[in-house]
C-alpha cells in the first residue's frame, strides 16, 4: 500500500510551535495539551495522531538538547570502499531529519596500530557529519562483546573456575585421567532396539520421526536419523536425544558429535548442550551446523560449576524439513582449553597429599598458545586440542602421580562472544588509552559506553569480594568507566544500553553464566546517564523504570522489523518525562527503511512511504 503524507503549511505551524514549546520549562503533558489545542489536519488520520504524540514525547527535559534523531552504524573505516558509503548515508540521514549517528567502529578500540589511512578516512567521515550537523556518538568501552579489548590482552577475558581436575602422569606429560575420558557410553550410535538407540535416556517419536540408519553413517555400523520433524513429531518439530551424565564438579568438559544434513531447516536450531539439575544452561555455543552438509564434526566446551551430574541434549528444536544424522557423539573431562592466566585467575598444580608444585621448576610454563588468537588477537574459538602440562627432568613430581589441577578458562556464547573482566585493573587502562586517542580523532560531545549482554561475570579472584553481588561488582565498574571518560571530557555526555541495567530485561539473577544476581546494577549509572533503551518487548515496565531515575531515554527502534513497529513504543512512552528522541537501529546493515522510521518516529519527510 502506499501512505501519502504531504507537509502543509499547518504541518510547519505545528513544528514552530513545538520549537517554542521545548524551548520552555512547561510539564511535558501541558506541552502535549497546548499542542493539541493548535494541531492541524493531515491526510491519514492514524499518522497525526502518532506524529502528535510523538513531537510531544521529543521535546526534551534539559531545553539546551535538542530531540535524539539517530542512525546506529557499524562500519570500519579503515576499509576505504566504506567511506563514500558511509558518507551517502549521512547525506540520507540527514535529508531525513536524522541529526546523530552512534559509531560503532571496532576499530576505534585499536587506533594505536591501525594504519594511517584510518585516520585520514576518519576525518573524512567527521567532515562529512559536521557539514550535515550530524553528531558522531563513539561507542568505546565494549563489555560484553569485548573482541576490542581482548586484542590488547587475551588474557583479560572473563573466566570460569576449574577446581581439582583430576590428573595423571604418563612419562613426562599430564592428562585429565583417562578413567573420565569418557562420559558418555553410547554416544556411537551402535547399540538399539527396534528403532530407539540404547544408552540415551530419552529420543523423539523412535520409528516415526528418528531412525537406525545402517546405510548413512559416520564411523561404526549405524547413525541417528531424523526425518521431516515438523511433519512427523507436530507440533514442537523436535528432534532430540538426551542422557542424565554424571560430572566432576567444577570441571572442564569438552563434547562432540558428527553430524550431516540435507535440505535440513533451520538449521541454526540444531544444538548440544548441557543443563543442570536446576535447569541453567552449561554451555550456550552456536554449533553452526548448515542445511545441507557432509559430516562435519561440532564442538562444545562447558564448565560443570557445582553440578554432579547434567542433562546432556543433542538435536534439533523447532525443526521443519529435511534429514539430520548424527553420529559418534563423545563427552569428557578435559582440562586447560583457553586457560587464563593472569594475577586474578591463578594456576594451581597440586599433588593428592596437598603439595603444590611450582611452575618454571616442576612443571613447565603453561600457556595455551590458540587462546585468543584465533585469526587475529582477541578471537576466540569454542573448541581447540589443549595444551600439555609437561613435567621437566628434576621435577619432584613423578611419574605415574596423580595431581589436581585448579585454573580459570574461559567460555565463548554464541557465535564465539567473550566478555572481558569487569574488575581487572588492566582493563581500565586499555580504556583510559582507547578514550584519550577517540578524543583526539572526533573531539565527540557524547559517549556510547557499549556495556551489553554481558553473560559471564563475577568468577573470578579480581572479581569476587565477600558480601559484593554481581549488581554491585557492575556498578563499580560502570562508576570507574564513567570516571576514566570524564577524567579526558568532562563535560561529555555518557550513553548506555540498557539491558544489563534494566531489571525487566537482562539485571536478573542467573543471567547465563553471571555468578549471581545483577540486581542493582543501575546503581553505578550517573543521574545524566542517556539511556538507548531496547527493550521494546516490554515497555510498559521498562521506560518507567529509567524515566523514574531521572534518566533521558533514546529509543532504539527498527531492529531489522518494520519502520512502523516504533509507533505503539513511542505511545507507551508518551506521558513520561526524558523520551529524548530515537534511532534507528539495525544489526544488518539495513537501511532500506531509514526515511519510513524517520516519518513514523516524527514525522519528517513528505515522500510516499511505498509497501
Amino acid at each position: 500500500m502506499k501512505l501519502h503524507f504531504k507537509m502543509n503549511e499547518q504541518m510547519f505551524e505545528k513544528r514552530a510551535r513545538l520549537a517554542e514549546l521545548a524551548q520552555s520549562r512547561l510539564p511535558l503533558r501541558e506541552i502535549s495539551a497546548t499542542f493539541a489545542e493548535r494541531k492541524a489536519t493531515i491526510e491519514c488520520g492514524v499518522f497525526a495522531l502518532v506524529a502528535f504524540a510523538v513531537l510531544a514525547m521529543f521535546a526534551p527535559s534539559a531545553a539546551a538538547e535538542p530531540p535524539a534523531r539517530w542512525i546506529y552504524l557499524m562500519t570500519n573505516l579503515q576499509v576505504n570502499d566504506n567511506v563514500p558509503q558511509a558518507e551517502a548515508l549521512l547525506r540520507r540521514a540527514a535529508k531525513a531529519g536524522y541529526n546523530g549517528v552512534l559509531l560503532a567502529d571496532y576499530k576505534l578500540n585499536i587506533l594505536d596500530r591501525v594504519p594511517e589511512h584510518y585516520f585520514a578516512n576518519a576525518r573524512h567521515f567527521k567532515a562529512a557529519a559536521d557539514e550535515l550537523k550530524i553528531e558522531i556518538i563513539p561507542a568505546v568501552a565494549p563489555f560484553g562483546y569485548s573482541e576490542g579489548i581482548l586484542a590488547h590482552d587475551p588474557n583479560l577475558a572473563e573466566g570460569l573456575p576449574a577446581r581439582d581436575v583430576p590428573l595423571r602422569v604418563k612419562g613426562r606429560e599430564a592428562t585429565v585421567d583417562s578413567a573420565l575420558a569418557d562420559a558418555l557410553p553410547g554416544g556411537a550410535f551402535e547399540e538399539h532396539r527396534g528403532q530407539a538407540f540404547t544408552g540415551w535416556d530419552f529420543q523423539d517419536e523412535p520409528g516415526k520421526l528418528s531412525f537406525v540408519d545402517t546405510q548413512v553413517h559416520h564411523g561404526g555400523g549405524s547413525s541417528l536419523r531424523f526425518d521431516q520433524p515438523a511433519k512427523n513429531n507436530p507440533p514442537s518439530g523436535n528432534a532430540r536425544v538426551s542422557k542424565l551424565v554424571k560430572v566432576h564438579p567444577w570441571g572442564q568438559y569438552h563434547a562432540s558429535i558428527w553430524i550431516k544434513t540435507q535440505g535440513f531447516e533451520p538449521a541454526r536450531d540444531v544444538h548440544m548442550f548441557a543443563l543442570s539439575a536446576s535447569g541453567q544452561k552449561l554451555s550456550q555455543s552456536n554449533l553452526g551446523v548448515k542445511p545441507d552438509q557432509d559430516w562435519t564434526e561440532h564442538h562444545i566446551v562447558f564448565n560443570s560449576l557445582d553440578n554432579d551430574e547434567v542433562r546432556f541434549y543433542v538435536g534439533a528444536w523447532g525443526g521443519r524439513t529435511g534429514k539430520l544424522w548424527l553420529d559418534d557423539a563423545r563427552l569428557e573431562e578435559t582440562a586447560f582449553i583457553n586457560l587464563l592466566r593472569r594475577p586474578g585467575c591463578p594456576l594451581t598444580i597440586a599433588g593428592e597429599n596437598g603439595t603444590v608444585y611450582q611452575e618454571g621448576r616442576d612443571y613447565a610454563e603453561l600457556r595455551d598458545p590458540r587462546m585468543g588468537s584465533i585469526q587475529w588477537q582477541g578471537g576466540f574459538e569454542v573448541y581447540h586440542q589443549p595444551p600439555l602440562l609437561t613435567i621437566p627432568a628434576g621435577s619432584r613430581i613423578k611419574d605415574g602421580q596423580p595431581l589436581r589441577a585448579s585454573f580459570y578458562h574461559a567460555v565463548t556464547i554464541y557465535d564465539n562472544q567473550v566478555p572481558c573482566s569487569l574488575a581487572e585493573p588492566r582493563v581500565f587502562e586499555i580504556l583510559k588509552d582507547q578514550v584519550e586517542r577517540v578524543e583526539k580523532l572526533f573531539h565527540p560531545k557524547t559517549y556510547m559506553l557499549s556495556h551489553d549482554e554481558i553473560r559471564v561475570a563475577n568468577w573470578t579472584e579480581d572479581e569476587l569480594r565477600p558480601g559484593r553481588t554481581a549488581g554491585e561488582l557492575l556498578a563499580e565498574n560502570v562508576r570507574r568507566c564513567v570516571e576514566v571518560v570524564r577524567q579526558i571530557n568532562p563535560q561529555a555526555r555518557l550513553c548506555f544500553w540498557s539491558d544489563m541495567f534494566d531489571p525487566h530485561h537482562n539485571a536478573v539473577k542467573d543471567f547465563f553464566l553471571v555468578n549471581g544476581d545483577l540486581a542493582g546494577s543501575w546503581e553505578g549509572l550517573p543521574r545524566d546517564a542517556i539511556i538507548i533503551n531496547w527493550n521494546s518487548t516490554k515497555p510498559h515496565e521498562s521506560l518507567p523504570f529509567f524515566a523514574g531515575r531521572g534518566h533521558q531515554q533514546v529509543l532504539a527502534g527498527y531492529y531489522d522489523g518494520s519502520a512502523e513497529s516504533i509507533q505503539p513504543w513511542l505511545a507507551a512512552g508518551k506521558d513520561l518525562q526524558g523520551i529524548q528522541g530515537a534511532m534507528y537501529t539495525t544489526w544488518r546493515h539495513n537501511y532500506d527503511e531509514l526515511e519510513a522510521f524517520a516519518k513514523y518516529a516524527w514525522g519528517f519527510s513528505s515522500i510516499d512511504v511505498v509497501k
